[in-house]
């Protein structure tokens, strides 16, 4: 299960790295499996990562990334705490996908395979999310959302802040509404 570590020190990671690097022989052909346990861990493959890899398997780093880098399922930068994946299969796509598509760069400032400077969002383009009667269709947090237009985006983006600020106001407000009553009780 991902722990996360996006905003781990090296030091940190150099001690998880070390525990995932310890279950794995030296053997280069542990090459995907050892990097998949590491995103796993830490929610995307850190660059020190990828030395302590490279060093345990008796591999380059160059060589390392260059695995890395060619499946599209490892990640070099952390996810948001709310990930988008907008569906740019061929129902999407010819809906109006790369609209949406960059509308949401536009809304967040961030391009594809990015991540906002709070840590709220990350963006990226995935091939097909299996909804093409749905499309275009994009993805938060594993949230579908149907039929989305680059109008549609700062809406969605608003709501999407908005409940959160809901559900932390509600919190409050329970608290305090205890309060009250064991005042009067």
């Amino acid at each position: 299960m991902m722990e996360g570590c996006g905003k781990c020190d090296s030091g940190q990671i150099e001690e998880k790295l070390a525990e995932v690097l310890g279950q794995w022989e030296q053997d280069r052909s542990r090459l995907i499996p050892i990097l998949q346990q590491t995103q796993e861990t830490f929610g995307y493959l850190p660059a020190e990562a990828i030395g302590s890899i490279a060093s345990h398997l008796g591999m380059t780093d160059v060589q390392v990334y260059g695995v890395a880098s060619f499946y599209n399922h490892f990640r070099f930068i952390p996810l948001g705490k709310k990930p988008i994946q907008m569906c740019m299969g061929t129902a999407c796509h010819m809906v109006g996908g790369p609209l949406v598509l960059e509308a949401l760069e536009r809304a967040l400032g961030i391009k594809v395979g990015g991540i906002t400077e709070d840590g709220e969002f990350s963006l990226d383009r995935v091939a097909c999310v299996g909804c093409c009667g749905l499309a275009p269709v994009m993805v938060i947090s594993d949230k579908i959302f149907p039929r989305c237009t680059s109008t549609k985006v700062d809406e969605i983006l608003v709501n999407l802040k908005m409940e959160e600020g809901a559900d932390v106001s509600a919190a409050g407000q329970g608290d305090s509404s205890q309060d009250e009553s064991e005042r009067s009780g």
